[in-house]
């Protein structure tokens, strides 16, 4: 893994565990706590591959295993999404581009399905039960639901990053007007095109004084 990709992908994991633990996990909301890890690990498994989604997803599982208040074996949520990184990543085009946003969301479904039914088969094996009390079901819709109310915020912007910290022909193609799902998100209502609007209102501006200019000064040589 490169320098940047290390560097960009630990920031974003910390920053992620921490609000999950401080903000998100004390909202007391019914049923699943929304998992901003496991949607900065699916968004980097999306532009960078299964083989770095795989290892971010074993990173940022472990810090989630040894974060208090964590009530669980180390090491559970850690295999969890080392799987869940390898198989979204699996699904990443061979261009690198999402041409709408059907693709980052079903990976967010099935990544926020597949993680709950694991995290409960592993839970199962080792003892634990607590799926069984609060109910799979109840856990799985609601999983869902607030991943996927999460997604178009985080998703987006994380796939955005890693791509301009690699400097990624994606990323270029997509700045130069492009049709990437990840830019499409975050221009709408975002107000991220803002500046590229007035980035054309200045140079036709420019465009329209030197022809001005040009001519004044025909006009004088006559």
């Amino acid at each position: 893994m490169k320098f940047n990709r290390i560097l960009l992908s630990a920031t974003l994991i910390v920053v992620a565990l921490v609000v999950q633990v401080t903000v998100l996990a004390r909202l007391q909301l019914p049923g699943a706590v929304p998992d901003l890890v496991l949607l900065t690990v699916v968004a980097l498994a999306l532009v960078h591959g299964p083989v770095t989604g795989s290892l971010v997803g074993f990173s940022a599982g472990l810090l989630a295993d040894l974060a208090p208040p964590a009530d669980h074996a180390a090491g559970r949520y850690a295999l969890v999404l080392c799987v869940v990184g390898y198989l979204v990543g699996l699904v990443r085009p061979e261009n690198g581009r999402f041409t709408s946003a059907f693709g980052p969301m079903a990976a967010v479904v099935a990544a926020a399905v597949g993680s709950t039914l694991l995290y409960a088969g592993v839970g199962a094996l080792v003892g634990d039960t607590a799926a069984r009390h609060v109910g799979l079901g109840s856990l799985l819709f609601t999983a869902v639901v607030y991943d996927l109310l999460l997604a178009p915020f985080t998703v987006p912007l994380v796939m955005a990053l890693a791509r301009r910290a690699e400097n990624d022909p994606v990323a270029d193609a997509t700045g130069a007007g492009g049709s990437d799902v990840s830019s499409g998100w975050l221009s709408s209502g975002t107000g991220l095109r803002i500046g590229t609007q007035r980035g054309g209102l200045r140079v036709k501006a420019a465009r329209t004084r030197a022809t001005r200019a040009g001519r004044i000064k025909g006009v004088k040589r006559l």
